[in-house]
């Protein structure tokens, strides 16, 4: 099931929620609306929370159904109160904004080239993934230009062949190019989702769905 909504006005869903299959972290002001909508296109528990005292938990926030990986800016409360649900690693590397710059799925992950090897082996001991490293459409912040399930991906539409059959190696499912919100490449930002789901931004257009339905097998 797809359903269209916004964060407060904001289309940008991916930059404010962050999904696994179980669990939808969303921010402590999050309307009824939005939270109605993650409910009912993902089946999912809602967990209101902060990040870095911050409502930017997709952007800080990258998780499977095994552990999640949050900025270093997390305070110790707010990773002890993540810790009630999944395992949680807070990412000690330059590169931090966690869902900006890893892509996962329940098979595997694509992340940030900048990323440190030893930071890498704590997201593979964290998410039980392996992790490739690799740009994607001459950006870096791979969880930002993609959105991944365990059924697809979307990829930003600059995505070149090699990086799009790196993706299909490496998450094992099948990806495809779009845009969300009218035009918009950067579609991890757009939308969060799981493999029963998606909310994507209200401004996407019919076509624009129509990539999504397909790319993430939700007809």
């Amino acid at each position: 099931m797809m359903r269209l909504s916004h964060y407060n006005g904001n289309p940008y869903v991916g930059v404010y929620c962050a999904v696994n299959e179980d669990l939808a972290f969303v921010p402590r002001d999050a309307s009824e609306n939005l939270i109605n909508d993650l409910k009912v296109a993902l089946n999912v528990k809602i967990v209101k929370c902060n990040i870095a005292g911050t409502n930017l938990i997709g952007s800080l926030v990258s998780m499977n159904s095994f552990g999640v990986i949050v900025s270093n800016m997390t305070t110790d409360t707010e990773v002890e109160f993540l810790s009630e649900y999944l395992p949680v690693y807070r990412i000690q590397d330059k590169v931090n904004a966690s869902g900006n710059n890893i892509l996962v799925n329940d098979k595997g992950a694509v992340a940030n080239p900048d990323l440190a090897k030893k930071t890498v082996r704590s997201i593979e001991e964290t998410l039980k993934v392996n992790v490739v490293q690799s740009p994607i459409a001459e950006h870096t912040t791979v969880g930002s230009v993609c959105v991944a399930t365990n059924k697809g991906v979307l990829c930003h539409p600059a995505a070149l062949p090699e990086q799009m059959d790196l993706i299909r190696r490496s998450l094992k499912v099948a990806a495809a190019i779009g845009t969300l919100n009218y035009g918009a490449p950067m579609v991890g930002a757009c939308m969060v989702a799981n493999s029963k789901g998606a909310v994507i931004g209200y401004k996407s257009t019919p076509i624009e769905l129509g990539r999504v339905e397909d790319a993430l097998d939700l007809i």
